[in-house]
């Protein structure tokens, strides 16, 4: 898959979550999601801050760098999240949407002037570009998932969801590294069955550890909106046992996600 699908299917998935959003009272832009401080409000705020921060990251790599020390000299995790929401918290439903949209523009015309070999500075290593909107796209379906979840709608999955599988299992070693623990090399084999009845697979079916079931269950459990146990997945194996409980297919500080309902 080259970058050009990568990017359409990043504008897709904004879209789709715009069409729910746009449609929101003010008092549903207010209630609080299941990310504890934040309300709907504060989730695409927050997806409007980095939509920003990747143009930038694309367009001007100094000024990227630049907004990033700013960004690290906050003193913690929440200060840090004030620091990024602050100038959403003052506008009303209509500006911030309008923000919003605007942020998005802005991305896809700086994913434009990206290829296929491009590299794009980070909030930790630099990524590949097509690693890169593929993130982004994770986002906005991550945070969309906490929209979602708050207003008990439920969203008909694409094979987009592709894009976010494939991006869970190649983080593996980050969500080890991201903890300071040593990376677990034992391969896993993971079998998925997509939206609409494909098979996709990661790694090798010789592998003694596996994970199978629904590429959205899987999705759910490596952006951390579902616990495992919560979810159809089969898992086979410690190693795969082990993965899935620190399971962090996004950048930013370990976190252990929801605990288990079941």
């Amino acid at each position: 898959m080259d970058i050009a699908q990568v990017r359409d299917d990043l504008l897709q998935e904004q879209l789709a979550l715009d069409t729910i959003v746009s449609n929101l009272s003010d008092k549903q832009w207010s209630l609080p999601t299941p990310s504890p401080r934040w309300t709907v409000a504060d989730q695409i705020g927050h997806l409007t801050y980095f939509d920003g921060s990747a143009a930038i990251a694309i367009t001007d790599p100094d000024k990227f760098t630049s907004l990033l020390h700013e960004l690290l000299e906050t003193q913690d995790a929440n200060s840090a999240e004030d620091f990024s929401l602050a100038a959403y918290r003052e506008m009303d439903a209509q500006e911030l949407l309008a923000s919003w949209r605007q942020g998005r523009k802005n991305l896809a015309s700086a994913a434009q002037t990206l290829s296929d070999e491009d590299r794009v500075i980070w909030y930790g290593p630099s990524m590949g570009s097509k690693s890169f909107l593929t993130a982004r796209l994770m986002e906005v379906w991550a945070h969309g998932q906490d929209i979602l979840d708050t207003l008990n709608i439920e969203r008909a999955s694409t094979d987009r969801l592709r894009h976010i599988a494939q991006l869970g299992f190649i983080t593996r070693k980050w969500a080890y590294i991201n903890r300071g623990l040593p990376p677990n090399e034992e391969p896993i084999y993971v079998s998925l069955t997509s939206p609409t009845g494909e098979t996709w697979e990661f790694g090798s079916p010789e592998d003694r550890n596996t994970i199978t079931g629904s590429a959205l269950d899987f999705c759910l459990v490596v952006t951390q909106r579902r616990h495992m146990k919560d979810t159809g997945l089969t898992l086979s194996g410690d190693a795969a046992v082990e993965w899935f409980s620190i399971a962090q297919a996004f950048a930013g500080p370990p976190t252990d996600g929801p605990e288990a309902l079941k």
